[in-house]
């Protein structure tokens, strides 16, 4: 029967949909190291990425994490930099690297069809990286050079300075690069924290996508007779040393016509209780495009092109963030409106209709994070590096659907406090 296109189609809220995470299949090498590998996708492309337990947390030295993270591409005993991006580039495969506060990565997208003639290759990375000194030596120029840039934009030294106040600038979550740090860096720093944190190192495998029937057996040849996980590596302790002020106001650039804004206190991580309603509350305030800053400090004063809130994604602890960029003549204005809205939100219950749309926004994009291979397993690495099972996501889900108006304002009275905030501008 031909299909009517006089006649809409009926409209389902997200809220309605039965929203599931498909399982995704775990095995361990030969030398423990845990794969988590979904497999599907209509195209015959695959993704492997390594996460590592190299992040700036383990680091004793500034920036040394990121720098040897960055580095492990730029040569081995028998490549140089060039024969290995050469390596990559005939079989249209690409290696991306990424050093985060806990983890470090580096992450494979290729062919399925040549995916046996490029593993070889990042077993050589992880197991022979050399660091060159002319590698090194470049980096540590097109560094600077970047930060000399970054410097002078608001933004980024808002960014650098917020993360300093609620953390303090030794804790992992709080410090920041300098040109200083980066010429300290040495290739001896970087050996010795490649060889105990990436070739003797803890290492976990995600995989997504179409993959070689011989998949297992790949990976114990290139993955599996590595010296991986063979010791225990502990996390050094981090212990948070907030700034005593909470209130700042730096003038970065005298001739700027805007200030960067950035509001922000310390909240639990995603194993507290709070953290999946507080996501809820967050949306209402400030979380998407339809949010109460939006609509009040964007629609309605037009005092900046965009304002968000988010919740930060660390892993061990969090804070609650909001950002915006305004002219220097309203910046003290938009600050006092977000603390506005905070009011609202702690004095006055959120409309049924609201609540309603902000649960519709949230599952429908819950929705689209679980439709492909990739995104189904990005969603499964986030868990398992957050010590968080499946039950996570089916609660989050049900906290969603099911949160009142009068939980919302309880949350607001519990956390959106104007005197819990750190408050900064950068003119």
């Amino acid at each position: 029967m031909a299909l009517d296109r006089t006649i809409a189609p009926n409209i389902k809220d997200a809220v309605d949909f039965d929203i599931q995470l498909k399982p995704c299949q775990k095995y361990t090498l030969d030398n423990g190291v845990e794969v988590y590998a979904f497999e599907g996708g209509a195209q015959e492309v695959m993704l492997m990425e390594l996460v590592f337990f190299a992040g700036n947390s383990y680091e004793t030295k500034n920036w040394v994490a990121p720098a040897t993270n960055y580095l492990l591409k730029n040569g081995t005993h028998q490549k140089t930099a060039f024969e290995v991006n050469d390596a990559f580039e005939f079989y249209g495969a690409y290696l991306n690297r990424s050093c985060y506060n806990e983890t470090a990565t580096i992450s494979l997208h290729s062919l399925t069809k040549h995916f046996q003639e490029v593993i070889p290759v990042v077993s050589e990375l992880v197991a022979d990286a050399v660091f060159p000194e002319n590698e090194l030596d470049i980096y540590q120029k097109n560094q600077i050079q970047q930060l000399t840039l970054n410097l002078k934009k608001g933004d980024f030294i808002a960014n650098r300075l917020i993360d300093e106040y609620l953390f303090g600038i030794n804790h992992p979550y709080g410090k920041y690069s300098s040109e200083e740090s980066y010429n300290q860096i040495t290739k001896d720093d970087l050996v010795s924290f490649y060889n105990k944190y990436y070739k003797e190192g803890k290492c976990i495998i995600f995989m997504a996508g179409q993959f070689p029937s011989n998949i297992q057996s790949i990976l114990n040849k290139y993955i599996g007779t590595l010296p991986l996980n063979k010791k225990i590596i502990e996390m050094p302790a981090h212990p948070i040393i907030a700034a005593s002020d909470k209130k700042y106001s730096v003038v970065n650039d005298p001739s700027s016509v805007q200030g960067s804004i950035r509001i922000a206190r310390h909240f639990p991580n995603r194993h507290h209780p709070d953290f999946a309603p507080a996501q809820v509350l967050n949306n209402i305030f400030g979380g998407f495009f339809g949010s109460r800053l939006m609509s009040n400090i964007r629609e309605d004063k037009g005092y900046t092109y965009g304002i968000h809130s988010y919740l930060q994604n660390h892993i061990q602890q969090s804070a609650w963030m909001v950002s915006t960029d305004a002219g220097k003549d309203v910046c003290k204005a938009t600050i006092e409106e977000v603390y506005k809205e905070m009011a609202i939100l702690r004095n006055e219950l959120v409309d049924i209709d609201e609540l309603h749309l902000v649960k519709n926004y949230m599952l429908g994009s819950l929705l689209g994070d679980v439709d492909g291979p990739f995104q189904i397993i990005g969603r499964w690495k986030s868990y398992i590096l957050n010590g968080l099972t499946e039950e996570y996501f089916y609660k989050t889900i049900e906290t969603v659907r099911t949160i009142q108006p009068q939980q919302i304002k309880d949350l607001a009275n519990k956390y959106l406090k104007e005197e819990d905030f750190y408050e900064l501008v950068v003119y």
